[in-house]
């Protein structure tokens, strides 16, 4: 059943003639011819090459049942005006197409045979132009798109050739990477790459598969050929493709300059074959070794992985300073920022778990009433289970959220300071000039996680991280938690990455998914198992 939208007061089905012909989807027409010229102007779409799609925007429709308007494909981008644009249902089926113009200009090219829009590509005689929207459409099912870019910029097609047996682009500490949406300046960005095909229909299941197993990721690479971009509106995904666009040029300069752009400090390439990033198509051997004579370091592993509490920071820095300054300013907190988007995401985030808790019997939870009952309750009742929560040392995300928020305020104050121990500047400065990627995986947020790193009594210490993870890959002690970690950082064999923890259940859970476990022996850690069957250091310098 069609969707219906109000036009001048009167509810219209979306595929009747008189809303195909309304503002907003006359507007969204308009937008797309302008958008179409501007990227003409950048590369984009040069040679009749690439495509956009934009969802009609209308508050009276849900965002799955609005019309799609789409570039056609084989005509000069920069030339088209509003009416140049196909209008496509919410499955794929032409509404509207434009009219033929006259030699020598080639007629539009967009397939009336809307039901296979939605559907994957089959290997047989169909039209270009079927195939190719079934690419757009995977962005719109798979990640609830509000528009789609299909750049052929040089920059995006030279990236993927560096390396052609790299399957992912990653970059890590350029401004740029905090125009993508989820990342931060210290995030390690990752792009998807899939090989190129003759025909463009033949990308559909690579496509598919590759935002499947990448859910963060808003792009994919095609290799030699340009890259698929989205976001949930026409304004994301423009600047998204800004930004990619830029990070791919940046990176392409730093390897002119035989700098590695996915390091911390672009420093000298290293290669590691298969991540695009990490030293090109040069077949420099990645082994294990020892230093030499020359003070080098051939590494053993491509990436380390460091638990925080009882690794690299004393137990008594979280139990004695982080808990005790969240307990003692939950209050203070949720009462200044109440009416902040922030705030308010963290209470639906403790209320949605404190509700679970309540079901389940867990101790010291009580319920939380609504907004309703003013702002005092709420704090009120916020705050006696948070102080549970954090008695009982959980590590739930609720709590670990809103715990990193609390400290945050407390490192701008100066109220906090994160400590590690004198070992871990200089085992960190050693690996990350060795090439060796190092990662941080605690239960506290990634936000908790970076302002210890930069806010150390050593100094500031995340150019030398290349990512973060917290709980929301998965429980520390479980296999599964380390499997995601080993297919996000795209090695080739999970032995390639070493994680380094105090918790023996942690190590006993990494060992299973295939990764080297060093346990750390510090002072103040809790006591281990006899015969535990792993390696212990006391200082990372062992390592």
């Amino acid at each position: 059943m069609a969707a219906a939208a109000a036009v001048n007061g009167v509810k219209l089905g979306t595929t009747s003639q008189a809303y195909l012909e309304s503002k907003a989807v006359n507007d969204t027409r308009a937008l797309l011819s302008d958008l179409c010229r501007h990227f003409y102007t950048l590369g984009w779409v040069s040679g009749t090459g690439g495509s956009i799609t934009i969802k009609v925007h209308d508050d009276s429709i849900p965002k799955p049942q609005q019309l799609v308007v789409m570039s056609p494909s084989g005509v000069q981008k920069e030339r088209m005006v509003p009416e140049d644009m196909y209008i496509l249902s919410p499955n794929g089926s032409v509404l509207s197409a434009p009219s033929p113009k006259p030699y020598p200009h080639k007629p539009p090219k967009c397939s009336d045979c809307g039901p296979l829009f939605m559907k994957k590509a089959k290997r047989r005689l169909i039209s270009w132009e079927k195939r190719s929207r079934n690419l757009k459409y995977e962005a719109y099912e798979m990640r609830d798109a509000g528009a789609v870019i299909h750049s052929h910029g040089i920059e995006s097609c030279l990236v993927t050739m560096i390396n052609p047996l790299a399957k992912e682009f990653r970059i890590s500490h350029m401004e740029m990477i905090k125009g993508i949406k989820g990342h931060g300046y210290y995030d390690e960005l990752v792009v998807p790459i899939i090989e190129n095909t003759a025909y463009e229909y033949e990308l559909t299941e690579s496509l598919a598969k590759a935002i499947e197993a990448y859910p963060k990721t808003t792009a994919v690479l095609v290799r030699n050929h340009g890259i698929y971009i989205w976001g949930d509106s026409w304004i994301n995904a423009k600047t998204q493709a800004e930004c990619y666009h830029y990070l791919f040029d940046a990176a392409i300069k730093l390897h002119q300059l035989g700098l590695d752009w996915s390091t911390p400090n672009h420093g000298p390439i290293q290669n590691v074959k298969g991540v695009l990033g990490s030293g090109g198509n040069r077949n420099i051997s990645v082994k294990a070794g020892t230093a030499g004579s020359n003070n080098e370091f051939e590494p053993s592993w491509r990436c380390i992985v460091l638990d925080i509490e009882g690794t690299t920071t004393p137990i008594s820095f979280v139990t004695d300073v982080l808990f005790p300054y969240a307990r003692d300013n939950v209050a203070r907190h949720l009462s200044a920022t109440y009416d902040t988007a922030e705030t308010k995401d963290d209470i639906e985030l403790l209320r949605s778990q404190v509700q679970d808790d309540l079901e389940k019997g867990v101790s010291g939870a009580v319920p939380i009433p609504s907004y309703d009952a003013g702002k005092e309750k709420v704090i009120a009742a916020l705050v006696a289970n948070v102080e549970a929560m954090i008695k009982a040392d959980r590590k739930i995300t609720a709590l670990k959220q809103l715990q990193g928020h609390i400290w945050r305020t407390g490192y701008e104050n100066n109220e906090l300071e994160g400590v590690v121990f004198e070992d871990v500047p200089e085992a960190l400065a050693r690996w990350h000039g060795s090439g060796i990627k190092i990662y941080i995986y605690s239960s506290g947020s990634r936000l908790a996680q970076k302002l210890i790193f930069g806010n150390t009594n050593h100094g500031d210490l995340r150019n030398f991280l290349s990512g973060f993870f917290d709980t929301t890959v998965g429980n520390k002690r479980e296999t599964r938690s380390y499997v995601e970690i080993t297919e996000y950082l795209g090695v080739d064999k999970p032995s390639e990455i070493l994680f380094v923890t105090d918790v023996f259940q942690e190590a006993v859970a990494a060992k299973a998914a295939g990764l080297e476990v060093i346990i750390s022996v510090r002072p103040g850690n809790g006591p281990l198992p006899e015969n535990h069957g792993f390696k212990t250091v006391n200082s990372f310098l062992e390592i």
